[in-house]
């Protein structure tokens, strides 16, 4: 069923609003089930439309799944009778099912992965996950937009220097190289909270991990994991698209289960502009140092602890609002400006100069029709509909239930005149 998103601008929020699990990461976690007989336990799951298509991936590969909905569990069990063919119809779904490729190659030996899609983003190739695979001991051939993986005996460690850091290759790596034969150094490797997030719930499977959350990782192949349960760290992009929510309709918002030491250089951008997020024991809460006006800032998107791509298109709706001109420099994807031309539908002052934004504050902006067209722009859409004057009309919004969990009922609980249908 086609459906819409339809805001009310102009309202100022009031309330607290719960942070989920971390989508990236539990994206990352469940692929673990297909490494060990043992079963896995994850918490804190969210409730998302791609960890659904994960669910069915791995389901078509012989895991047995039971998620708990109501509770945010999630029970992942190899069966006895494993398949190896990730089929083109649910890949082609979520950029995430990549993340199969390792785990297969390093407990069975074969696979076959369709190339993966998802947003479109920019190209984001998948040359990456293969070279470092290759270097554990893995051949690839690619037919009929299928990856074709064999193993000869099994992977060996060796050193994989990586040309530029990257998360989804670095998840899949770690998860082959914990069953390869010996020692692997893998070196300039991601660093981002959901990397450690899968290496602590590595460990607490029996595998030897050092050097997470550096740019070097030390592992030393095991034989075999063993059960555990894991907590999902928490969403510190959906912490931080909240908090511009907070921002950029200046209310009074509180959120709870989040941790800003995750978002430090994101929240140091935020007191740049203007806005203060503090952090108590229990929440932590937004506001506008000065409620008049927004200041203008430049952005610089980069791997962590850099400000997040991921938050970037957010980043502009709140910059569109400023006083002076900002500018984004996206440097981690090369398409990732489409939410502009519906931003300045809104009547934002936008240019496009290369992979940079040059954002002209305007006073405000009003409510129009829009199209969402990946999952963060999507987000951004709905962000400037809460400061905008009038009705805004998002189209095409399956993009968000990949990423946002009840963002309806979130806002809605806060005072947002927000509905879909």
């Amino acid at each position: 069923m086609k459906e819409k998103i339809f805001i009310e601008g102009g309202k100022r929020l009031s309330g607290s609003i719960p942070i989920s699990g971390a989508k990236n990461s539990c994206l990352a976690l469940m692929p673990l089930s297909l490494l060990s007989d043992s079963a896995l336990t994850l918490n804190n799951v969210p409730i998302l439309s791609d960890v659904e298509t994960m669910i069915v991936l791995l389901e078509s590969l012989g895991c047995v799944v039971s998620y708990q909905k109501t509770e945010k569990i999630l029970n992942l069990k190899m069966s006895a009778k494993p398949l190896f063919l990730a089929d083109y119809e649910i890949v082609k779904k979520m950029r995430a099912s990549i993340l199969v490729l390792g785990p297969l190659l390093a407990r069975f030996g074969q696979a076959i992965v369709a190339l993966p899609g998802g947003c479109a983003i920019g190209a984001r190739p998948v040359n990456l996950h293969l070279m470092a695979l290759e270097a554990l001991g893995a051949s690839f051939s690619i037919e009929n937009g299928y990856v074709k993986g064999n193993v000869a005996k099994s992977l060996k460690g060796c050193k994989i220097t990586f040309p530029f850091e990257s998360v989804g290759a670095t998840a899949n790596t770690i998860m082959a190289a914990v069953l390869a034969k010996g020692t692997s150094e893998l070196v300039n490797v991601a660093r981002e909270p959901e990397i450690i997030d899968l290496c602590k719930c590595l460990k607490s499977m029996g595998c030897k991990i050092e050097g997470e959350g550096e740019r070097t990782i030390i592992i030393e192949g095991v034989d075999t994991l063993r059960e555990t349960t894991h907590e999902v760290v928490m969403d510190r992009i959906e912490l931080g698209t909240f908090i511009i929510a907070g921002a950029i309709s200046d209310s009074d918002l509180e959120f709870t289960g989040g941790d800003i030491i995750l978002l430090e250089s994101f929240v140091d951008k935020l007191y740049e502009v203007g806005i203060e997020v503090c952090q108590s024991d229990s929440n932590l809460r937004v506001k506008r140092i000065n409620r008049s006006s927004i200041k203008h800032t430049n952005v610089l998107t980069e791997p962590f602890p850099g400000f997040p791509t991921d938050l970037q298109a957010q980043m502009m709706a709140l910059l569109s609002l400023a006083d002076g001109v900002s500018s984004i420099e996206e440097q981690i994807f090369e398409n990732r400006f489409m939410h502009v031309p519906e931003l300045i539908r809104m009547g934002a002052n936008i240019e496009i100069k290369g992979r940079k934004a040059v954002i002209s504050g305007v006073d405000k902006l009003k409510g129009a029709p829009v199209k969402a067209t990946d999952l963060r722009a999507s987000v951004s859409l709905v962000l400037a509909g809460l400061a905008a004057e009038g009705q805004t009309e998002i189209d095409k919004i399956h993009h968000i239930d990949r990423g946002y969990e009840d963002i309806i009922k979130k806002l809605t609980g806060c005072g947002a005149q927000i509905r879909r249908y």
